[in-house]
């Protein structure tokens, strides 16, 4: 089962509990051209606890096993929960946006899409590639490296360069940069 089903079927629960959001992770790389197998899908949330309260009832008990203490245990702790579908056998985290100051741009520059049919929102690809670098920064992950790399020349044209430059410099990222640049025949 691909995620768009998964996708189709939990994007309006989101709409409806008034919980914003983002598609992020691997999904929102293929959205930008990355194509990687996953059964999961990564969404960041903006949540009070009487939104995840408005949630967690909207998703069946026969479809999903969604524990509302986990998301309000979470929520506290401004960590992440999953939610499995067992119907599609998927994993859904639902990942708490952080307060750093990246963080809070990232999450305010997400983008309204319409992907393979299914109205949602996504991390902005300059976002996405700043995330991916971090990640490996923390990680040491060089498929991090190379899925921005990826991203980034599959959308070269297209993104905010002084934006992607701004954050690597604030968040010390240049070492990764440079690896993704070389990737991706930048340099």
């Amino acid at each position: 089962m691909s995620f768009v089903e998964v996708l189709r079927r939990v994007a309006p629960k989101l709409e409806q509990s008034g919980i914003s959001y983002m598609i992020t992770g691997s999904i929102a790389a293929s959205y930008y051209g990355l194509t990687r197998a996953t059964q999961d899908l990564d969404i960041v949330i903006s949540a009070t606890p009487e939104k995840l309260e408005a949630l967690i009832p909207l998703l069946p008990k026969e479809e999903y096993y969604a524990e509302l203490q986990d998301a309000l245990e979470a929520q506290r702790h401004q960590s992440m929960f999953n939610v499995l579908d067992m119907i599609r056998s998927w994993k859904i985290d639902f990942i708490f946006q952080k307060a750093t100051p990246f963080h809070v741009e990232a999450f305010q520059r997400r983008k309204a899409v319409t992907f393979e049919g299914v109205p949602t929102s996504v991390i902005s690809g300059e976002d996405l590639i700043l995330s991916k670098l971090d990640w490996s920064r923390m990680s040491e992950s060089e498929r991090q490296i190379r899925d921005a790399a990826i991203v980034l020349q599959k959308r070269v044209n297209t993104l905010d360069r002084a934006y992607i430059e701004k954050w690597i410099h604030e968040l010390g990222l240049a070492s990764q940069w440079e690896s993704a640049r070389r990737l991706a025949g930048l340099e």
